[in-house]
């Protein structure tokens, strides 16, 4: 298992995150510009190594009833691993999502990876885009949401 410092240490080079010590000697970590009202990727970093990174929008990984992932035991590399891909699935939209989108209903889905893809109803139909390119059209909203599913997306 990482010691606090080492884990510290790794959560730090993300130069996205902002440091908030809350209780305790706990450390939660913000991603300030989230699309989301979630900003703490890192939540009560403890000095005995324990601590918890939001997974709310990834799929892959064991999460609580508030999407948030132990990271007691995890190595250096899934520590890294989970931070990036926490910070992917709250990141703003991309100016192609924007345009893609326009006014129409839109749900981001995210995979572990942190790989993201918009499902857009327009007309009767959902469209699935990666960016500004189509992937897949459905008549169904329950269609394409197995298909997001079955591909290892989930919605934030």
């Amino acid at each position: 298992m990482l010691s606090f410092e080492e884990k510290k240490r790794i959560i730090e080079s993300f130069p996205e995150l902002t440091r908030k010590e809350v209780s305790l000697g706990r450390l939660n970590y913000h991603y300030e510009e989230s699309g989301y009202e979630k900003k703490v990727v890192v939540y009560h970093l403890h000095p005995n190594g324990n601590g918890f990174v939001y997974g709310g929008h990834l799929t892959g990984y064991e999460t609580d009833d508030r999407g948030l992932i132990n990271i007691r035991d995890y190595t250096e590399a899934e520590l890294k691993e989970v931070v990036q891909a926490s910070i992917r699935s709250l990141a703003p939209k991309t100016e192609a999502e924007q345009a893609v989108a326009g006014d129409a209903y839109e749900e981001r889905w995210v995979a572990a990876d942190g790989q993201s893809l918009m499902l857009l109803q327009e007309d009767d139909l959902w469209y699935v885009y990666s960016g500004l390119n189509l992937e897949m059209a459905f008549d169904t909203y329950e269609e394409a949401e197995a298909y997001l599913k079955e591909e290892g997306f989930a919605r934030p």
